[in-house]
């Protein structure tokens, strides 16, 4: 029995002197640790909110850059209140929804939005305003590198020096642009090739584009499809625009664009297709070209194809497509 008693009494010695390191030690170590937190389906950010919370509805963030990292891919980010979330880089399915909030990216001197992610991620982009005004302009509003399809939905972007959206994937992708409007950038000095335009789309291979219910306005070119860019645009209007409203052209590869139901007005070229050689190829159907010093305008490789059932009136030259042919 004493045997028995006295190991019990080195147990507890043991055990005491466990206690007493992991107080001295263990304890500051983690008390001068910050939190971290496993990443959430859905998180939130608020002006008020601090990017050392958890991104949750009762203790959010207060940029999109702190809440992206504390999202799952496949996730969603909710903007609580009006404030500027500011600029982010996204390299993951995501979606950043601002609808009904205000909720803004003031992004002077850089690109608002940057997406870069695998060929198989999906980024919604919703209801956000994206303005590059400031002391130093925003470069582009959304920049797209690398990804496997991007959606623009229910968002202004506008003061930039160079695309509202610069669509310039290495391989493939997609852009859908849904009630949007894209007004005042391309304020910046001309870069080559010019890519100061409402929508640019320029594609190591083939990219497609499809907008709708978009206002374009105040931009050098409305929408310019370059190198291996398929884009389509519908029920929208571009306007004021001081080179040309709609550009299809390609140095290499070929380029392409539809439009249907598309009003271009009050610019210098209403619509422009070829000048580099290689084929570029535009169809219109239901599109009116007026008041622009030229409405349609062929270069070298380019065609401009009509449906006969467009309106052209009231540009100073440039009246006639350079062939019609039955709609089917």
């Amino acid at each position: 029995m004493f045997a028995v008693k006295r190991r019990d009494y080195r147990l507890g010695r043991r055990g005491l002197e466990v206690a007493v390191a992991l107080v001295l030690g263990v304890v500051p170590f983690f008390a001068s640790t910050p939190a971290t937190y496993a990443q959430a389906t859905r998180t939130w950010v608020s002006g008020t909110g601090d990017d050392a919370n958890p991104c949750s509805r009762t203790a959010p963030c207060k940029t999109f850059a702190g809440a992206i990292s504390k999202t799952a891919a496949g996730g969603e980010i909710d903007a609580l209140d009006p404030a500027g979330y500011g600029a982010v880089t996204i390299t993951k399915s995501i979606t950043i929804d601002g609808t009904g909030t205000l909720a803004s990216i003031l992004d002077s001197g850089v690109n608002g939005i940057i997406v870069n992610a695998a060929a198989a991620d999906v980024v919604v982009i919703r209801g956000i305003s994206i303005q590059g005004a400031g002391t130093s302009r925003g470069l582009n509003g959304i920049r797209f590198i690398g990804g496997g399809a991007l959606f623009v939905e229910d968002t202004d972007i506008s003061d930039h020096q160079f695309a509202g959206i610069d669509f310039e994937p290495s391989a493939g992708g997609q852009l859908f642009v849904n009630n949007v409007n894209i007004r005042s950038n391309g304020n910046g000095s001309v870069p080559s090739p010019d890519t100061r335009a409402g929508i640019y789309v320029n594609a190591g291979s083939g990219a497609t584009v499809t907008v709708d219910h978009a206002t374009l306005q105040d931009n050098p070119y409305g929408v310019y499809a370059r190198n291996n860019a398929f884009v389509s645009v519908r029920n929208s209007v571009i306007s004021n625009h001081s080179v040309i409203g709609v550009l299809t052209q390609a140095q290499t590869g070929t380029a392409e664009t539809n439009l249907e139901s598309v009003f271009v007005n009050s610019g210098n070229t209403g619509l422009s297709a070829g000048g580099l050689g290689t084929t570029a190829t535009m169809r219109i159907s239901n599109v009116t070209v007026v008041d622009n010093s030229f409405g349609i305008f062929t270069g070298s490789g380019g065609s401009v194809v009509s449906y006969g059932n467009n309106r052209l009136a009231g540009n100073q030259g440039g009246n006639a497509p350079s062939s019609t042919i039955p709609q089917q």
